[in-house]
C-alpha cells in the first residue's frame, strides 16, 4: 500500500476524499472516451491527467535523434527477432493516461499479443523520450512516474541540446525510477531491457556515427 493512500486513510475525511477523487476520475473517463473519438492518424496528441495535450511540430534536432534511435533499435530488434519497436504514433494506454512515446520497445511476450489492427498498446518494456521545451516537464515528471508505476523496465531521456542520454531503471526497493547512468557524446550506452543493445551516444546526434553504428549492429547480427 502506498504512503499516499496510507495518509489518506489516516484522516477522518478519507471517505469524502475518495468520493471526490472517484467523481473526478469518472469525469476523466468520459473525457478520455471523447479523446479517442476525436483522435485520428493525422493528429499527434496525448491524454494526460484529464487533459488533451496536442503537440506542435518538433525541431529538427528532436526529430533526427528520435529517428536515429528508432532506426538503430528497429534494425537490431528485427534482425534478432526480439520483439517490436514502434515510434511516435503508437498510442500507449495506461491506467489513467494515454501517451505517444517517441520510441518504445515491446519484448517477445508483449509483442506476441499485438495484432496487425492494434490501435492501443500496452505498457512497453522500454521507452525513450526526446526532450523539447514544451514536453520536458511531462517527460521528467508525469511520464517519469507513470512509466515506472506501470513497470516500464527502462526509460531513456534524450537531450538533443546537451547531447546526452539519461538511463533509468526501476529500483527494487522503491519501485520508482533510479538513475542508472548519464552518458555524454563520447560514451556508449547499453540497454538493460534489450539484451546486447549497445550504441555510441554520438549515433543519435550525428549521421556518420549513426550509419557506422548501424553497420556494426548488422555485422554483429550476422556473426
Amino acid at each position: 500500500m502506498s504512503d499516499l493512500l496510507l495518509r489518506i486513510l489516516d484522516t477522518p475525511q478519507a471517505p469524502l476524499i475518495l468520493q471526490q477523487a472517484q467523481a473526478i476520475l469518472n469525469n476523466e473517463h468520459q473525457k478520455r472516451q471523447a479523446f479517442y473519438e476525436w483522435l485520428d492518424e493525422d493528429k499527434k496528441a496525448e491524454f494526460i491527467n484529464g487533459e488533451i495535450v496536442v503537440h506542435s511540430p518538433a525541431l529538427d534536432r528532436h526529430n533526427s535523434a528520435m529517428l536515429f534511435l528508432a532506426t538503430l533499435l528497429s534494425v537490431y530488434v528485427n534482425d534478432r527477432d526480439l520483439g517490436y519497436v514502434r515510434a511516435e504514433k503508437a498510442l500507449v494506454e495506461l491506467t489513467r493516461n494515454s501517451y505517444e512515446p517517441d520510441v518504445c520497445y515491446f519484448g517477445p511476450a508483449k509483442a506476441s499479443q499485438i495484432a496487425d489492427d492494434q490501435l492501443y498498446y500496452p505498457a512497453p518494456d522500454f521507452i525513450a523520450e526526446v526532450l523539447s521545451k514544451s514536453t520536458e516537464k511531462n517527460d521528467r515528471e508525469t511520464k517519469f512516474a507513470d512509466y515506472a508505476a506501470h513497470r516500464v523496465a527502462e526509460y531513456w531521456i534524450i537531450d538533443p541540446l546537451r547531447r546526452t542520454i539519461e538511463q533509468y531503471g526501476i529500483d527494487a526497493d522503491t519501485e520508482e525510477y533510479a538513475l542508472a547512468g548519464l552518458f555524454g557524446i563520447k560514451e556508449t550506452v547499453t540497454s538493460h531491457a534489450i539484451a546486447g543493445f549497445t550504441i555510441p551516444v554520438r549515433a543519435l546526434f550525428d549521421t556518420a556515427a549513426n550509419m557506422k553504428a548501424l553497420r556494426n549492429l548488422l555485422i554483429k547480427g550476422a556473426s
